[in-house]
């Protein structure tokens, strides 16, 4: 499972969007290819069209969206939407679509009869996120995508949701991307982490890598800004300035002018994502000047490299 963590506006959610290529008709997704394996086969998903990209959306990649209550139709039952998905992926059998509806209601914990002649609005905020991931399951997805599964929720139906998660990993099999601005969560439930800004990935690692040695200046602002309930005071330090304007970017490095590590080099030219561990990928030109501070400093909780 992968993470997708960043400030707001740094291009979680577009590139969920552009992976089941449900981006505006004015978006296009260049250069590069969005590439997906199904039966032992590489497919671009950039070059479906017609049936073959209805098949991949659901069948094969689904996405629970952010706000479950606008996800939703409100004129129209829970039931009448579940079914309106599977018809439109040529499931016809009603009774089995019925059947294995309310199986997936149960599994994500719901009153299944109760839901399924229920209206959205008729659903608290966490039995619509419950029913989205219901119904996100119906076609057996090997790819689910959930954008802020756990926004707007209190902090036990937070919990509720999580455990879910989990339990869908663990008896599904599915591959899981989680967008988040909640660090928390995005270190709970990944295994793998990659920190957007500015529209690019700038760095990419398992979650303890990036957790504990971050390697990108701005994934070690992000996790210097969380507080925490245990261990010593330490004063959180937050990242100056403000994120940048996607249609003025900066030149060079989009970061340089809210980095404390810039250098002329970084304004004048943008980094690649190298290759900074075993598994980690950072976007950095001082990525060793950020290894060398959390030698002098680590970060709380830190763990020692093993291996």
């Amino acid at each position: 499972s992968l993470a997708l963590i960043g400030e707001s506006g740094s291009g979680k959610t577009t590139l969920g969007l552009a992976i089941v290529r449900l981006l505006v008709d004015t978006a296009t997704v260049s250069p590069g290819t969005i590439t997906y394996r199904r039966a032992g086969t590489e497919v671009d998903v950039l070059q479906l069209n017609g049936n073959s990209l209805r098949e991949f959306r659901w069948r094969d990649c689904a996405m629970v969206f952010q706000s479950a209550l606008n996800a939703f139709n409100p004129v129209l039952k829970v039931w009448e939407q579940a079914l309106d998905t599977a018809r439109s992926h040529g499931w016809n059998d009603r009774q089995a679509v019925r059947e294995k509806f309310l199986d997936m209601l149960r599994f994500v914990q719901l009153d299944p009869q109760r839901v399924i002649n229920s209206y959205p609005h008729e659903l608290s905020g966490g039995m619509r996120q419950r029913t989205l991931l219901a119904m996100s399951l119906l076609l057996d997805p090997q790819i689910l995508i959930l954008d802020e599964p756990t926004t707007a929720l209190d902090i036990l139906t937070q919990r509720t949701i999580i455990d879910l998660l989990r339990q869908i990993k663990a008896e599904k099999n599915i591959t899981m991307i989680f967008i988040s601005h909640d660090l928390a969560i995005a270190a709970e439930l990944a295994n793998r982490v990659a920190t957007m800004y500015a529209g690019r990935v700038v760095e990419l690692g398992q979650t303890d890598d990036i957790f504990y040695r971050p390697r990108h200046p701005y994934t070690l602002g992000l996790i210097r800004a969380v507080p925490t309930v245990t261990g010593g005071f330490e004063e959180l330090v937050s990242i100056p300035g403000s994120p940048p304007d996607l249609i003025n970017l900066p030149s060079g490095c989009p970061f340089h002018p809210r980095c404390s590590f810039a250098s002329d080099k970084c304004q004048q030219a943008d980094p690649p994502l190298e290759q900074v561990g075993p598994k980690q990928f950072a976007a950095c030109w001082h990525w060793q000047d950020v290894e060398a501070e959390l030698a002098q400093k680590p970060l709380r909780g830190h763990k020692p490299t093993t291996g």
